[in-house]
């Protein structure tokens, strides 16, 4: 009976501390400003989709490839028919990193390239591009890139 009690003390003193409620009011009640959001393409798991473009009127993301995600996808929804100039940009300058292919709206495909690609677009919609390492060559490279799309009209 002794322990009985004791244990039912016990329940009753910590179930009253949880009820307490640690309700606080806001420190000061000024407006919420809202920072411009700037508009970047980002990339998301494996896949970069260019929808913003900067004041050049170019497609431009910030990029990385690693042991996990050895090829990156880049989309980009093309309107007009034009001439399609894309750069990987490296901090180091050189490295095991290329466009191994570009797939066009109807599934067909072309490629290997290296780090500078010029192809005509001869199809509106979207079309992929695939960076990854040359499998012919040595040291793949891993870390952080840039890439650059630029599409002239015609």
């Amino acid at each position: 009976m002794k322990n009985l009690s004791v244990l039912l003390i016990s329940i009753f003193f910590f179930s009253c501390q949880q009820k307490e409620n640690n309700k606080t009011a806001p420190d000061s009640l000024a407006p919420v400003v809202q920072k411009e959001r700037k508009q970047e393409n980002t990339q998301a798991g494996d896949t970069i989709v260019m929808n913003f473009k900067n004041k050049e009127n170019v497609f431009l993301a910030e990029s990385h490839l690693d042991s996990l995600n050895s090829k990156v996808y880049v989309q980009f929804k093309n309107e007009d028919l034009g001439k399609l100039n894309a750069q990987i940009i490296l901090d180091a300058g050189k490295g095991n990193i290329r466009f191994n292919q570009i797939i066009f709206p109807d599934k067909t495909a072309d490629g290997p390239f290296g780090m500078d690609l010029k192809i005509p677009l001869q199809q509106k919609g979207t079309h992929v591009l695939i960076i990854g390492h040359s499998l012919m060559a040595d040291n793949p490279y891993y870390g952080n890139f840039k890439v650059q799309l630029d599409i002239k009209k015609e």
